[in-house]
């Protein structure tokens, strides 16, 4: 293994773009560097400067992370692009960096589920033992972390199987999700080629999913850009700068963009 350079730009801090709610298999590191697993390999991304380097390979970063990063897109004019008044120009120059990662879309849809009336560390753990359990061992740097399990894995076991990862009432969710994911049931690259109200409903027909987990998925990996997840953070942001009411399509098929924006902003300074 090596390093790689995967992005020299100002638009790209990976503390927010990890500390900002959408991922939970990354985790700093004392020296400041990030160790994670995603799309089934684990790697370790540190900035220096203006440079992000991962470890890997050229074809991991041409094949893998230049598209999770979600690279090719200019988040600067993304950015200007939601500065509709004073507020958002705010919660926007406060998140510079932030970038909407292209994630697995099962592993978005499960971790998700677990997330309902959860907090960070523990839906973070949730994920780390249902990984350790029944996900695949991957090296990295003579340390072994272990991959996100299938959704086939997971269609396979019942609700009590999970009780070891303490995932709570959350157990039969996990499991429907899977099946209706494993069975072709919920053909969730399909849904990404439709519009938001579709995979909106689509998603809310499983059970113990709704709005606000139906919209993240969306977001996250789905590749939806106008999905605007509202949780408390966003209640309280919403409601102290927009106690008339705020319609998000004003953002368009950026609406996702600008509530990262106002969730890290909210969330940072309360």
């Amino acid at each position: 293994m090596k390093e790689v350079e995967i992005k020299t730009s100002d638009d790209f801090d990976p503390k927010k773009i990890f500390g900002c709610g959408q991922c939970f298999r990354w985790n700093e590191n004392p020296d400041g560097s990030f160790t994670g697993v995603a799309m089934g390999k684990a790697a370790r991304l540190r900035r220096e400067g203006g440079g992000i380097f991962i470890t890997g390979t050229e074809d991991d970063v041409s094949s893998v992370w230049h598209d999770y990063f979600d690279l090719d897109r200019d988040y600067r004019r993304l950015r200007e692009s939601v500065c509709v008044d004073g507020y958002m120009r705010l919660a926007s120059d406060y998140g510079a960096g932030i970038r909407i990662l292209n994630q697995d879309r099962w592993e978005t849809l499960c971790s998700f589920i677990i997330s309902q009336c959860n907090n960070i560390p523990r839906i973070k753990k949730i994920v780390e033992a249902l990984s350790r359990l029944f996900g695949d061992p991957v090296e990295l740097e003579g340390e072994t972390f272990y991959t996100f399990p299938s959704a086939e894995r997971l269609a396979s076991l019942s609700p009590g199987d999970l009780s070891p990862v303490r995932c709570g009432y959350r157990a039969p969710y996990i499991i429907a999700a899977a099946r209706a994911v494993a069975s072709g049931g919920l053909d969730l690259d399909a849904l990404s080629k439709t519009d938001l109200a579709t995979a909106k409903r689509a998603l809310t027909a499983l059970p113990g999913i709704g709005e606000k987990v139906a919209s993240c998925v969306i977001l996250f990996s789905l590749r939806i850009g106008s999905a605007f997840p509202v949780d408390v953070w966003m209640k309280k942001a919403l409601a102290r700068h927009y106690p008339e009411g705020f319609d998000p399509e004003v953002f368009g098929e950026n609406a996702g963009l600008a509530q990262q924006y106002m969730f890290y902003f909210q969330r940072e300074n309360g």
